[in-house]
């Protein structure tokens, strides 16, 4: 019953009525006379100027309609007679039912006899009265639709007139080409859209040469869609188009006046910068740049940081500034920038963080006075304030101004950055001097303040620590202002200058002088114990052999002898102990066997250790052997078990456990349980020292290898103890690592590398063996001269050598011996001769016994190794005579003295 005619018209009006929908917000940017034209009523909307969508289907539904109608009537002709009445008479009734439910359906207003819907009218008011260009083209490119206002952009005023968007720039070379792109991507399926300016409007591309050649530029913007519709077997494509020429020209403004604002700024007579809240210069305009030396054109955000700029401490001024943001409160600083020469620029700047609603800091903004030109400032003043402000702001001590009550009132670049993080902690509330003490000094700060208000012109000054922060050492001065200046920006009196010197490396330096002091003062002490004592333990050992030699082990006597023997030797260890401690002993290394080295420290550890803390030791089975300076070996256990008990008696005063174990660990081993970056897989002897102490937290752990640092009081440690022991294991080609628990204790373990014997170590101590078997007749008949200052140690070596069959001189000291090498001459074959004696020395006397002539040998007997007196001889002479230390056996100085003898 509804006319069917229009129906395609009507889908591709409401289809491309919605695709102009979708895009209504561009036609309210890009034309200003809303949906309908300017030139039309805003009542009625003119018609299309071509709108050829849904003619010819609606015919062909008429003429099918007409055909049936002829066929039907066609079948009165044909029927008999006796059925032509009743078929009639059905006809009409039928018919007639149709007529009546047809006059019911429009009664209801089911039925509407208008050609097309309201909504078909509706969209196609809306697509005709459009105010951007829109045309719809066939997949063959044929125009199918066309609304008046392409005609007017296009200039077309009639159907004939009307081109396709191909034809309209086809004479505009680079527009041409964008709309031959378009238009491929479009059949592709894409919508497209592009802006695109030509050298004049299309109704002058498309007009006479003289309308062209007074036209303008012009821009468009074209969109393209592809549009599926009934009756079409492809679809059709859309073309809107806009004139945004107004709009390009609004922006361009907009452009030009925003590069107007930045070329003023640029060339402005003053600096200025913007920094990001790490830092990074956000922008620097062309005049701080040109006086900085800065390239503009390679400069871009964040190249540059604000450090880099800043010369000294003048950065800690501005982040004073940045700490305490304000949204009003602009601070002005006084520094020095850096040029790209390396030279400075003094410079004013007036820096301000501005704040963001949520309180955030935001992009600061800078204005920097160039103050090395002196317009508007008188010559003099202006070199004198730069001068000054120089001197106050890079000046290594921090200073300050006080007011009555003692709070800051101005400082410079050190003062702010020596005291950053009490002056943060305050955040906006004043700081005062009393602030700036520890708790023991406050009350010297507050009298000397008082002081300064009375007027009292001396200095008075105060050695204390930052709050907070007790590594950090400080030495105030406070100096009283006399003339009653105000402060810069502030309504309060200066009545006070502060002064403030960082002294923490100058106390660290004094205490690790006094305590190398102590040390020296030790080592000195220890070492001249050391040769007397060991004189005293060379006498003992010496007679105690001699009793040996008279005395049967069945002698009830025997034992005690013994004793006494194993006793001075126990005492001679502790003797190399205290030459290990006072440094004048040269170590070597040897093959050593781990449970008998510690065995003969256990004694020593135990003493050290002391009554409350328990020694344990451990070994593993067959341990394998290791090379190392017995020496420095001791030394790392000593110091290990000293450190382990000052851990104990830190944790409690009841004791505790300090214990020792051994064991080998494989390759194997290190790979599965111990391994380490820079430690290889090999054989190790592993040695473990632990302590049921007070452990160490991850920081200190990280620092206990370095010189000079310490956990313990002033006066209890050096500092160099476990740095010691760590070079001493490095050298060894051993490895220290520690693994410690708070509040647990701490485990020093030590991988010493496993040491296999060279087939020259092998043949070296079978000759030793060779020579010990050899060396047993220890007889002879030479002449010896016997030199030494101490009586007992002089009258036991002589007795033995002389029970040996040697004919023995004696001298007190290096006088007498050459007095003797006088009287003998040529006789003399060998000189034993103690090291350190009065009036002349022994390195002395073989210089001088060389200077008259005389080659007799020479060997030389002390407490320390020979290295420390070795380097006094002539260089002939190193290398070439016998040693022997303090404290020896009888046995031990008759073999030196024959393997001189023999050339040994």
């Amino acid at each position: 019953m509804v006319s069917t005619s229009e129906s395609a018209t009507s889908d591709m009006s409401a289809k491309v009525a919605a695709s102009g929908a979708e895009n209504a917000g561009d036609a309210k940017v890009n034309s200003s006379d809303g949906l309908v034209h300017a030139d039309r009523d805003q009542e009625t909307v003119e018609s299309a100027l071509i709108d050829r969508a849904g003619g010819g289907p609606g015919i062909g539904r008429l003429m099918l309609a007409g055909i049936a109608l002829v066929l039907i009537m066609g079948l009165f002709v044909f029927l008999p007679p006796e059925y032509s009445q009743q078929v009639s008479i059905l006809v009409m009734l039928v018919l007639s039912v149709m007529g009546i439910i047809f006059i019911f359906s429009i009664a209801i207003g089911f039925v509407h006899l208008s050609s097309t819907s309201r909504a078909d009218a509706f969209a196609r008011a809306f697509l005709d009265g459009l105010s951007r260009g829109a045309i719809v083209t066939d997949w063959e490119g044929r125009i199918v639709y066309a609304n008046r206002a392409y005609g007017d952009l296009t200039g077309s005023a009639s159907e004939r007139d009307v081109s396709t968007i191909e034809r309209v720039f086809s004479h505009a070379e680079d527009a041409s080409e964008i709309v031959y792109q378009m238009n491929q991507k479009v059949r592709s399926g894409m919508n497209v859209t592009r802006e695109f300016r030509v050298p004049h409007s299309v109704v002058a591309l498309n007009g006479d040469d003289g309308q062209s050649s007074v036209s303008e530029p012009h821009w468009y913007r074209l969109c393209a869609r592809p549009l599926e519709l009934k009756g079409y077997r492809k679809p059709l494509i859309v073309w809107e188009i806009s004139d945004v020429t107004e709009d390009r020209a609004r922006q361009e403004s907009v452009f030009q006046e925003l590069q107007d604002a930045v070329s003023y700024l640029d060339h402005a007579p003053a600096g200025f910068f913007s920094t990001q809240a790490d830092g990074r210069i956000a922008y620097l305009n062309a005049t701080l740049a040109d006086w900085l030396g800065i390239d503009l054109a390679q400069f871009r955000p964040g190249s540059y940081r604000l450090r880099d700029l800043v010369l000294g401490d003048g950065l800690a001024l501005l982040d004073a500034i940045n700490t305490n943001p304000g949204q009003t409160t602009t601070g002005v600083v006084d520094l020095d920038l850096a040029r790209a020469d390396g030279t400075s620029l003094p410079a004013r700047l007036y820096h301000k963080v501005p704040v963001s609603p949520d309180g955030a800091p935001g992009e600061t903004r800078t204005l920097v006075l160039n103050r090395s030109s002196g317009e508007g400032i008188a010559e003099d003043l202006r070199v004198a304030e730069l001068r000054f402000t120089r001197f106050f702001n890079n000046t290594p001590i921090a200073i300050a101004s006080l007011s009555e009550d003692g709070a800051i009132t101005q400082s410079n670049a050190p003062f702010q950055r020596l005291f950053a993080h009490v002056l943060k902690s305050a955040g906006k509330n004043a700081v005062t001097v009393v602030d700036l003490c520890g708790d023991g000094e406050r009350d010297a700060a507050r009298a000397a303040l008082a002081a300064a208000s009375e007027g009292r012109t001396q200095i008075d000054f105060i050695d204390s620590h930052l709050p907070g922060n007790e590594d950090c050492s400080v030495r105030y001065f406070i100096s009283a202002i006399t003339d009653g200046a105000v402060a810069h920006g502030e309504e309060a009196r200066e009545t006070a200058i502060l002064y403030a010197i960082e002294m923490t490396e100058q106390k660290a330096l004094e205490r690790q002088m006094a305590q190398g002091q102590k040390m020296q003062a030790v080592g000195q002490l220890a070492g001249g114990i050391a040769h007397d004592f060991n004189n005293v333990l060379t006498a003992i050992i010496g007679f105690s052999d001699l009793l040996l030699s008279n005395h049967r082990p069945s002698d009830p006597s025997f034992p005690d002898i013994m004793n006494i023997k194993h006793s001075a030797n126990r005492a001679a260890s502790l003797v190399r102990q205290l030459l290990a401690f006072s440094r004048r002993q040269t170590l070597r290394p040897q093959i050593l066997t781990v449970p008998d080295s510690l065995s003969d420290l256990r004694m020593l550890i135990a003493r050290l250790l002391g009554d409350k803390v328990k020694l344990e030791i451990n070994h593993g089975r067959d341990l394998w052997p290791l090379k190392a300076d017995i020496g420095q070996f001791e030394q790392v256990i000593v110091n290990l078990c000293v450190n382990a008990r000052d851990a104990i008696n830190d944790q409690s005063g009841d004791g505790g456990t300090v214990t020792i174990t051994t064991r080998n660990l494989t390759a194997k081993d290190v790979e599965k349980g111990h391994s380490r970056p820079e430690m290889p897989a090999a054989d190790y002897v592993l040695i473990e020292v632990s302590d049921t102490g007070t452990g160490m937290t991850p920081e200190v752990m990280q620092k206990i290898f370095e010189p000079f640092f310490s956990t313990k009081d002033v006066g209890k440690g050096t500092g160099l103890g476990l740095s010691t022991v760590y070079g001493i294991v490095k050298q060894s080609g051993g490895f220290i690592y520690p693994v410690s628990v708070l509040g647990e204790g701490t485990t020093f373990q030590i991988y010493f590398p496993r040491h296999e014997p060279t087939a020259a170590e092998v043949s070296a101590a079978a000759e030793e063996g060779e020579r010990k078997e050899v060396a047993r007749d220890l007889a002879g008949n030479a002449t010896i001269v016997f030199v030494e200052d101490e009586d007992a140690v002089r009258a036991v070596g002589s007795r033995t050598l002389q029970a040996r069959g040697y004919d023995v001189h004696e001298a007190e000291n290096g006088v007498e011996a050459m007095e003797l090498l006088e009287d003998l001459g040529d006789k003399v074959d060998l000189v034993v001769s103690d090291v350190v004696m009065p009036e002349m020395d022994g390195p002395t006397l073989l210089q001088e016994a060389r200077k008259a002539g005389y080659t007799v040998r020479f060997i030389f007997a002390s407490g320390y190794a020979e290295e420390a007196f070795e380097k006094n001889l002539p260089e002939a002479e190193r290398g070439k005579f016998g040693f022997i230390p303090k404290p020896y056996s009888l046995k031990q100085l008759a073999t030196a003295v024959k393997e001189q003898l023999d050339g040994n």
